[in-house]
C-alpha cells in the first residue's frame, strides 16, 4: 500500500508521462493512455506531492513491463549505460536490451526522472516531488538538496507505513481507507442575522455564531495569502497532506507523548467538515485521505474560500469577515486599493490569530487584544512568510508597521441587545420571520439580513417617554413595581415605527407579552374605557348616531347597576342621566351607554369590530387566551366567556394588538398588520448575489368606513382638548383614555389614540405583578394622569425629531340614526318655560317688575338646571359634577380631578397578573 491509500505490488509500477508540452500537475490532473501502463496495473496511483509530468521513467523494450532502479548492473549492462535519469519529457528512459532484467524477476521501489527541457533549464533542480536519486546523464548518488528531501520524504512514507502496521490500526490496505472514507459535503456554516432599522443601522446581530459567510471570489487576496503564511505557506503547492505531521503524530501516539499537529489549511478542514475531534492515529490517516478527497474535487481557492469562512478567530467571532469586522472595523471584501480595505499589516494580525484564538493554561493566545506580544511575534512570523513567497513586495515589507487601530471588544458584546430595551424587538422579529415561512432551523442557520419598520428616532422617543431610566420619562419617580409600554405604529401602512415593552430584553415583554422563543403569547392587560373606540365603530356601523340617548339608572337584567365613573347620579351627563347623548357619555366616558349597545347589537359585534381592527387575542375572567380570528359568536358567547362589560375594558387584551386596532381608528378605517419586518434577504455564499426570501405586506383592508371614522374622530379631538394634551406645534390629536380597577384602586391605566402621521398607545401598570397606581401626590392613578403626559411628550418628540408638518383628519361627517331603535333614553322633560324672555321662577311678580317676588330668583343670569355649565353658583366655570372636563375617570383639568375614585366597576373584578 502507498502513502494515500491505494493498492500497489510489490514490484514498482512504471509510469507513462505525457508530451513534452504537458501541463504540470500543479495545474491539471496527468492523463495516461490505457496502452502506456505496465501490464497488471489497474490505474495511477495519486501523488502526495506536485511533480512534472515527465516526472517518472518509462520502460523501453523491456517486455516485462518492469523498470530497474539504483546503481546495481542487470546482464552485462552497466548502471551508467541504462542511465534511466536521461529520459526527456515525453519521452521513455530507455534501457539496453542488456539491461532489461529477466521475466519474474522483482526490481524494487520506482523508475524516478527529472523534469527534462519541457520544463526548464536544463540545469535546474530536481523537482520536489520526484523520487529517485541520480541525475540525468551522469552516474553517482545525487546530492542535491532536492534530492535529500526526496529520500526524506521515501524514509517518512515507509515510517508511517511502518508504524500503521506496527501499531495494528486495522487497516489492511489504501483500498479500505481511501473507498471507505467518504467525503463529507461542504459544510454550511452557521452565521449571525443581522437586524438593521429601517435606515440601514445594525440593531442586532442574532445566532447560535458570529459569522458572515462571504463568497471566496470577493475575498481579498492580501488575506487569504496572509492566512496561507501563517498557517501553511505551501498551501499553493501540496496535495493537502503534510506527511511529516502524519509520521509525527503516529509516533507521538505509539510512544505516548503530546499530540502535535502542523496540519495543512486543507487537513484542518477535512477535520472540521468529517468532525473528527477523536485523537488518534485512525482519525490523523482519514483526515489525511478526506484532504486527499478534497483536493481532487476541489480547486485552492475554493477549499481556501471554505476555510477562511469557518476559522475562529476568537471574541465569539467566527469566519474571516467577522473577525475583520470586529478588529478592525473593515470588510475583507473590500477590494484592495480601495478606502476601507483590509491592508496586508491587517491581514496578518488576523491570520496569526488562528493558531490559538483563545487563551489556555500554558499559552495566553494570539489574539492581540489580550495578548498583544504574543501576537506581535506571530506577526513578524506571517510578515516574513509572505515575503518569502512573493506575496508581499520588499518595500512593503521593509516599511511594514504593526496596526494600531485594533478595537478592544469583549466577547459578550456579539449579543448586542442584552439590556437594551430594543432588544424586545427581536421576538417579534422572530415570530414575523416563522409566519414567512423562515423555520427555526433556518434562522439558526443565519445569513439572513432583516431589515426591520423600527425608525431610530421614533424608537427614541419610546423609550426616553416610557422607561423610567430615562429622566425625561413621566415614569422617572415612579417605584420599581411600576412598569409602562409605548408603541407608535404607522397608521397608512401598519409599521411599527417604534416600540418600547420594558427595559430587560429577557425579561417579560410588557408590550406584547410574546415568549422570548417568539411562539406565543403569555399575557395582557385589561384596556378599560380604552376598547370602547371598538364598541362605538360597531354602534355607527349598526347606524347608531351620537345624538342617540341613553338611560343611565336602567338597571341590568340581573337587577345591578352600571357603574358610572363613580360620579354621583345626580350629576351625571350634566343632571341628563336618563336621557344622556352619547357624545357626552363617551367624552366623559359613561359606562352604561355602552353596556346597553352591546346589548342591544349583540356582544359579539363590539368583538367582532375590536377583532376587524386588530385585535387577535383577548382572555376570558378565567385566563382562557381566545383567539378572535379562530372563533366566533357560537363561542364568545358560551358562558364563562364575554359577557356585556366587553363594551367598557373588562377583559385583557394584547397591548401590540390593540395598538394596532388604535391604528386602524386613527387611519379612517384602514386595517393594516402591525408588524416589525419589511424584508428578509440571504447572500448565496458561492456568487454573493442577495435573494429576498420575505417582505413585508402593507396593504390596507378598509373595516370601517371612512365618513364613520370621521365621526368617532372628531369626538376623540375633544377629549385631547379638554385633557389639555394638545400636541407640540398644534398638530391635530385624538386620543381616549381608561383605566380598569385593582382592590381598592388602579390597576391598569392607558391613554391611546394619535395624530394622522402616527398611532400611539401608552399602558401604565405593574411590573411583573399588579399594583394599585398611585400619582406621585399619593392620589389613585388614571388614564388621564401619568400615561396621558407619556403619550403627549412621545408625540411631541417624533414630532421634533422627524420635523412634521401638520396634518389634519378629516373633516366631521355626522352619521347614524339619532332615533335609533337601540337607544333607550328616556323622553326629556318640556323646556322651562321663561316670561318675556326673563329668567321667573314664579311668585308674586307681575309683569316681571311689579311684585315682592321680582328679581330674587335669577341665578347668574343663565345657569343651567342640575349644576351645569355653571353649577348653579353664578360663577360660570362649573364643569360637570367637578370631576374634570372629559377624561374617562375624572383625570381631566376640571377642579379637584382626583377627589373621587372614578373607575369603571365591573360586575366581577378582574385581578389577572401577567404570566411571569
Amino acid at each position: 500500500m502507498n502513502p494515500y491509500g491505494e493498492p500497489q505490488s510489490s514490484r514498482a509500477r512504471a509510469r507513462v508521462p505525457g508530451s513534452a508540452g504537458s501541463t504540470p500537475d500543479d495545474d491539471q490532473p496527468r492523463s495516461y493512455s490505457a496502452s502506456a501502463r505496465p501490464s497488471g496495473s489497474a490505474r495511477p496511483a495519486p501523488d502526495a506531492y506536485r511533480r512534472g509530468a515527465g516526472g517518472r521513467a518509462s520502460v523501453g523494450n523491456n517486455t516485462s513491463g518492469r523498470a530497474s532502479v539504483g546503481s546495481a548492473s542487470v546482464g552485462s549492462a552497466s548502471v551508467g549505460s541504462a542511465s534511466v535519469g536521461s529520459a526527456r519529457v515525453g519521452g521513455s528512459a530507455r534501457v539496453g536490451a542488456a539491461a532489461a532484467p529477466p521475466p519474474g524477476r522483482a526490481a524494487v521501489a520506482r523508475a524516478a526522472v527529472r523534469p527534462g527541457t519541457g520544463f526548464g533549464p536544463p540545469n535546474a533542480p530536481d523537482d520536489e516531488g520526484s523520487f529517485g536519486g541520480e541525475r540525468p546523464g551522469r552516474g553517482g548518488k545525487d546530492k542535491s538538496k532536492a534530492a535529500k528531501r526526496r529520500r526524506r520524504t521515501n524514509i517518512l512514507t515507509a515510517a508511517a507505513a511502518v508504524v500503521v502496521i506496527m501499531l495494528g490500526a486495522g487497516v489492511v490496505g489504501g483500498t479500505y481507507f481511501f473507498d471507505d472514507v467518504d467525503l463529507p459535503p461542504p459544510v454550511s456554516e452557521d452565521q449571525s442575522n443581522v437586524i438593521l432599522d429601517a435606515k440601514g443601522t445594525t440593531l442586532a446581530k442574532l445566532g447560535d455564531q458570529n459569522r458572515t459567510v462571504v463568497p471566496e471570489a470577493r475575498i481579498n487576496k492580501v488575506v487569504e495569502h496572509a492566512v496561507a503564511a501563517a498557517e501553511d505557506k505551501n498551501f499553493y503547492k501540496h496535495h493537502g497532506i503534510d506527511m511529516k505531521g502524519i509520521v509525527r503524530a503516529a509516533w507521538n501516539n505509539f510512544t505516548g507523548g503530546a499530540t502535535q499537529g502542523a496540519s495543512t489549511i486543507t487537513q484542518q478542514y477535512a477535520r472540521h467538515a468529517a468532525e473528527l475531534k477523536d485523537i488518534s492515529i485512525n482519525r490523523k490517516l482519514r483526515e489525511a485521505v478526506i484532504a486527499r478527497k478534497l483536493e481532487s474535487k476541489y480547486d485552492k481557492d475554493q477549499i481556501m474560500g471554505m476555510y477562511l469562512n469557518y476559522i475562529y478567530l476568537g471574541q465569539g467571532r467566527y469566519g474571516i469577515e467577522a473577525a475583520a469586522q470586529g478588529y478592525f472595523g473593515k470588510s475583507v471584501t473590500t477590494p484592495a486599493g480601495q478606502k476601507n480595505a483590509i491592508t496586508p499589516y491587517e491581514a496578518a494580525v488576523l491570520a496569526g490569530i488562528i493558531k490559538q484564538p483563545e487563551p489556555s493554561a500554558s499559552h495566553d493566545g494570539y489574539d492581540p487584544t489580550v495578548n498583544p506580544t504574543a501576537a506581535k511575534e506571530r506577526w513578524e512570523y506571517t510578515m516574513a512568510n509572505m515575503y518569502e513567497m512573493g506575496w508581499i513586495s520588499k518595500d512593503v515589507y521593509d516599511k511594514r508597521k504593526y496596526p494600531t487601530n485594533l478595537k478592544v471588544v469583549k466577547a459578550s458584546s456579539v449579543k448586542s441587545t442584552d439590556n437594551k430595551p430594543v432588544g424586545m424587538i427581536m421576538r417579534h422579529v422572530k415570530a414575523e420571520l416563522a409566519d414567512m415561512g423562515i423555520s427555526a432551523e433556518e434562522f439558526k442557520k443565519g445569513g439572513l439580513t432583516v431589515t426591520t419598520t423600527i425608525d431610530p428616532d421614533v424608537q427614541k422617543a419610546a423609550e426616553e417617554a416610557g422607561s423610567r431610566k430615562s429622566e425625561s420619562s413621566p415614569m422617572n419617580d415612579k417605584p420599581a413595581t411600576y412598569q409602562a409600554a409605548v408603541i407608535g405604529i404607522d397608521p397608512k401602512t401598519g409599521r411599527v415605527l417604534g416600540y418600547y415593552g420594558g427595559d430587560d430584553a429577557n425579561g417579560l415583554d410588557y408590550g406584547g407579552y410574546m415568549s422570548p422563543d417568539g411562539t406565543e403569547i403569555v399575557g395582557g392587560q385589561s384596556p378599560g374605557s380604552t376598547f370602547k373606540i371598538y364598541t362605538l365603530a360597531a354602534a355607527l356601523k349598526e347606524d347608531i348616531s351620537f345624538k342617540t340617548t341613553w338611560d343611565g339608572t336602567k338597571l341590568r337584567p340581573n337587577g345591578t347597576k352600571i357603574s358610572n365613573a363613580g360620579a354621583d347620579p345626580g350629576t351625571v351627563c350634566k343632571g341628563k342621566i336618563k336621557y344622556c347623548d352619547l357624545e357626552t357619555a363617551t367624552i366623559k366616558s359613561y359606562n352604561f351607554p355602552f353596556y346597553w349597545i352591546a346589548d342591544g347589537i349583540g356582544r359579539d359585534k363590539v368583538i367582532a369590530a375590536a377583532r376587524d381592527a386588530g385585535v387577535g387575542h383577548m382572555f376570558t375572567d378565567s385566563g382562557k387566551l381566545v383567539d378572535l380570528n379562530k372563533t366566533d359568536k357560537s363561542t364568545w358567547e358560551k358562558t364563562g366567556y364575554f359577557d356585556n362589560e366587553v363594551a367598557f375594558g373588562q377583559y385583557r387584551v394584547v397591548p401590540l394588538e390593540h395598538a394596532e386596532g388604535v391604528a386602524t381608528i386613527v387611519g379612517n378605517g384602514v386595517h393594516h398588520d402591525a408588524h416589525f419586518v419589511k424584508s428578509v434577504t440571504r447572500v448565496d455564499p458561492e456568487t454573493g448575489k442577495k435573494s429576498i426570501v420575505g417582505s413585508e405586506k402593507i396593504e390596507g383592508n378598509e373595516v370601517f368606513k371612512a365618513d364613520q371614522m370621521s365621526n368617532l374622530q372628531s369626538v376623540m379631538k375633544e377629549i385631547v382638548e379638554v385633557d389639555d394634551r394638545d400636541l407640540r406645534g398644534g398638530q391635530e390629536g385624538i386620543a381616549k383614555s381608561g383605566t380598569w380597577e385593582f382592590k381598592e384602586g388602579s390597576g391598569d391605566t392607558w391613554f391611546v389614540g394619535g395624530m394622522p402621521q402616527l398611532a400611539a398607545t401608552v399602558w401604565v401598570g405593574g411590573a411583573k405583578n399588579k399594583v394599585e397606581l398611585k400619582e406621585s401626590n399619593g392620589r389613585d392613578m388614571f388614564g388621564a394622569g401619568t400615561p396621558s403626559k407619556i403619550w403627549k411628550k412621545f408625540l411631541d418628540a417624533v414630532i421634533k425629531a422627524k420635523d412634521l408638518k401638520n396634518e389634519d383628519f378629516p373633516d366631521r361627517v355626522e352619521t347614524g340614526n339619532p332615533d335609533s331603535p337601540f337607544a333607550n333614553g328616556q323622553e326629556p322633560p318640556p323646556p322651562v318655560q321663561n316670561n318675556d324672555g326673563d329668567n321667573n321662577n314664579g311668585g308674586d311678580c307681575v309683569l316681571g317688575f311689579i311684585g315682592p317676588d321680582c328679581n330674587q330668583n335669577n341665578n347668574g343670569g343663565n345657569g343651567n338646571n342640575n349644576g351645569g355649565n355653571n353649577n348653579g353658583d353664578g360663577n360660570g366655570n362649573g364643569n360637570d359634577d367637578g370631576n374634570g372636563n372629559g377624561g374617562d375617570d375624572g383625570g381631566g383639568n376640571g377642579n379637584t380631578p382626583e377627589t373621587q375614585p372614578t373607575f369603571e366597576q365591573p360586575t366581577v373584578d378582574p385581578t389577572f397578573e401577567p404570566e411571569n
